[in-house]
């Protein structure tokens, strides 16, 4: 199977629909409303902007999931979050990892080129997501435990997660960039 990253466009509006269903979303609280989707398909529109990209996943040239990394704060650091998702004709096959393979070769493209951009990439699968756990597994992430992760961010609604880190500079002691938010820190 060949498996391509395309960065997101109008066009992929449909997929992020098919994406939008009870199974597909069962992890993360369930299918968002029209309104909802709409904006989150703006955010992801809006991300290159930010420093960070949403993918299209292609498995022979087919829609079949999506997998993103962009910056944000987490316990007072700013960080590279990522999630991805598979549509349930496409599981099983090996395309999450071939899409996290690709995914991670292009933000270690872009750290390698700025030296001020986080060195940690983080997923937070919910606890019970065995799937997108073992994904992490494969990738080479280390597990950081259990923790209370705030999905959407900024929403005031909590999921149990697990942290799941992976160095992307071969010189993991550089320093981290401290950011300050002013709000409460997440829980782990």
């Amino acid at each position: 199977m060949d498996v391509r990253l395309d960065p997101w466009s109008d066009s992929r509006f449909a997929l992020l629909e098919r994406i939008n269903t009870p199974a597909m979303r069962r992890h993360v609280g369930g299918p968002e409303t029209p309104e909802q989707l709409l904006h989150r398909h703006r955010r992801y529109l809006a991300l290159p902007a930010q420093g960070g990209v949403m993918f299209a996943v292609l498995a022979d040239g087919a829609p079949a999931g999506s997998i993103a990394y962009h910056r944000r704060e987490w316990r007072g650091e700013e960080i590279w979050e990522t999630g991805w998702n598979v549509l349930p004709e496409f599981q099983g096959r090996g395309l999450a990892v071939a899409a996290g393979r690709l995914m991670l070769a292009a933000l270690r493209e872009a750290v390698a080129a700025d030296a001020a951009a986080p060195g940690t990439l983080h997923a937070f699968p919910a606890a019970d997501n065995a799937a997108s756990n073992a994904l992490c597994a494969r990738l080479g992430f280390t597990d950081a435990g259990p923790c209370e992760f705030e999905y959407p961010q900024r929403s005031g609604r909590f999921l149990h997660s697990h942290d799941w880190r992976l160095a992307l500079r071969r010189n993991a002691g550089r320093p981290r960039r401290r950011i300050s938010t002013g709000a409460a820190p997440q829980t782990c």
